[in-house]
């Protein structure tokens, strides 16, 4: 019988009405008191680590998860973590880090809907994910939701209310879950390595948003303050004139190693290619910088703290790192 770790967080899955609002209140035994069943085919244990709005998940939050499976891997055969869907794709990209090369599943899953409501998609969500985790050719992070399975470096949330809230960005689905039968779409192959833990993070990273006529006036305060920007252009990518005097200006005044500048683009799908046009070859062909293509913004965010959080490194060895593929997360 395969022994699985349910890891819960708090979120809607485990919200119940308030006057105020959902607020997440179900403990992890109380969760899983809604699939009693389950419990015939899986030694199933519960581990609370926060019980929060996922709203409120910080990178500090996904160290204690990571921490949370680090030390009880070699109890359980997977692991499932309950969690809020707003910040879900953060999560999963962040632990796809934190995490390398399990042959172990480590399976994150929420829903729309709170676990006691009449009409929920709680349930399916959570009993997928469980059968997911207990299949033996299941292995590294993923979020199972809505009967897809979705690899975690490549998933983002999409809608706000709909049961089908999360899709797989630039790769394919990894499965879908069908009455409880798994069929799959990308053969992972488990890895013969070490399973690696991390247990660091740099959360100096600023997510700088353009909109057509951006003030260059926050841009010097930006600099002063985080290790890296991450700069969401239009497009193929590039700087409006309203930016570009003043951001070359700060990225002549810092070393490229000491203050990280990623450019990604705003449109979900196909990614970014900054060397298309003047506005972004100028850039281009001056510094030395990194380009998201076709990542999900979360993935870049989570690589670049992951990789930041080594010491002394210089330009070369980020950029060989953050273009290193990691989980499935690059396709270029």
């Amino acid at each position: 019988m395969k022994k699985l770790l349910i890891i819960t967080t708090g979120g809607t899955i485990a919200s119940v009405k308030t006057p105020h609002g959902l607020i997440p209140a179900l403990s992890s035994e109380e969760l899983l008191s809604f699939l009693p069943e389950i419990g015939d085919d899986f030694e199933l244990t519960t581990k609370a680590v926060c019980n929060l709005d996922s709203t409120n998940v910080t990178p500090q939050h996904w160290l204690m998860m990571a921490e949370a499976i680090k030390e009880n891997y070699s109890l359980y055969d997977g692991f499932v973590i309950a969690h809020g869907t707003d910040t879900l794709a953060y999560t999963a990209a962040a632990l796809s880090y934190l995490i390398q090369d399990s042959p172990k599943p480590v399976v994150l899953t929420g829903a729309q809907k709170p676990i006691g409501s009449e009409i929920t998609d709680a349930k399916a969500n959570l009993r997928d994910s469980i059968l997911y985790a207990a299949d033996p050719d299941s292995c590294g992070v993923s979020i199972v939701f809505d009967g897809k399975v979705i690899h975690g470096t490549r998933a983002k949330k999409t809608k706000t209310k709909s049961f089908a809230a999360f899709e797989s960005i630039n790769y394919p689905y990894l499965a879908q879950m069908h009455d409880g039968r798994i069929i799959r779409y990308v053969k992972e192959n488990k890895s013969l390595k070490t399973v690696k833990f991390h247990d660091t993070l740099d959360e100096k990273v600023f997510l700088l948003k353009l909109t057509p006529g951006i003030s260059s006036y926050i841009l010097e305060a930006i600099f002063s303050y985080y290790d890296c920007i991450i700069i969401e252009s239009f497009g193929s990518g590039g700087i409006p004139e309203s930016l570009e005097a003043k951001l070359f200006e700060l990225m002549q005044q810092y070393p490229p190693e000491e203050k990280i500048v990623i450019m990604t683009t705003q449109v979900t799908y196909e990614g970014s290619n900054v060397g298309v046009y003047e506005v972004g070859q100028k850039l281009k062909s001056q510094f030395k910088i990194l380009e998201a293509k076709d990542m999900t913004l979360e993935a870049v965010i989570t690589k670049i703290m992951w990789i930041l959080s080594k010491q002394n490194q210089t330009f070369e060895e980020i950029e060989e790192r953050f273009y290193e593929c990691v989980e499935f997360d690059t396709l270029y």
